[in-house]
């Protein structure tokens, strides 16, 4: 059980961390590098899951909270044709930009978004990816409820029926998701995460799931 998710997944008290994707969440932007909680293998972890299922290299992917840009870097490496970040911070943006000019990137596309209140060009993409901004989100005291309710809206806008969306969570537990996500999406799969062991008990420290639109 992830550490805090006895609150019945409310609107996201002290106990729950912050999100654990390489940019930390969606809505500050870092030049801290990758989080240790979501490194290599994390990142390596969805990729396999993409190749596994044979995800066409064309497949328009969104990584929704951007951050640095490091996982667009890793999807277009692996050869990914058709990839876009967002971020709600401008200079977050910035950083990506500057980050994908130096690997000599040229067909990743990023965009100053707020994914709450997306632009309705957001939209038609195979897959959608979060690595952190969910538990950003989570963390709102300016109601977080709703605006949980408002990404999972948006959520159904920018994705294609029958389209996958991938998340990797550090606050909330697989129970938890597939409740937040119940309407318009079923799970597809769970993918495997580190797990701990601490005072006799064992558990997860991250949730990974797949969900299919419906």
């Amino acid at each position: 059980m992830n550490e805090g998710a006895d609150d019945g997944g409310g609107a996201g008290g002290a106990a729950r961390s912050p999100g654990c994707g390489p940019e930390g969440d969606g809505f500050v932007p870092s030049a801290l590098g990758t989080r240790e909680q979501f490194g290599e293998e994390s990142m390596t972890r969805l990729i396999r899951w993409m190749q596994k299922h044979k995800i066409p290299l064309d497949a328009s992917v969104l990584d929704i909270g951007t951050g640095n840009g490091v996982f667009l870097v890793e999807l277009a490496k692996f050869g990914f044709s058709d990839v876009t970040g967002i971020d709600y911070s401008p200079s977050a943006i910035q950083l990506s930009q500057n980050i994908i000019e130096k690997e000599g990137l040229s067909n990743i596309k990023l965009k100053v978004e707020d994914f709450l209140n997306p632009s309705t060009k957001l939209s038609g993409f195979h897959i959608c990816i979060d690595k952190g901004t969910f538990d950003a989100i989570s963390l709102n005291p300016d109601n977080a409820i709703e605006k949980r309710k408002q990404y999972v809206e948006s959520l159904s806008r920018v994705l294609k029926v029958k389209g996958f969306f991938l998340i990797t969570s550090c606050n909330w537990t697989k129970e938890e998701l597939l409740d937040e996500f119940s309407e318009g999406f079923e799970l597809f799969e769970e993918l495997p995460t580190p797990k701990f062991s601490f005072g006799g008990r064992s558990g997860n420290s991250v949730a990974a799931l797949v969900f299919q639109k419906t």
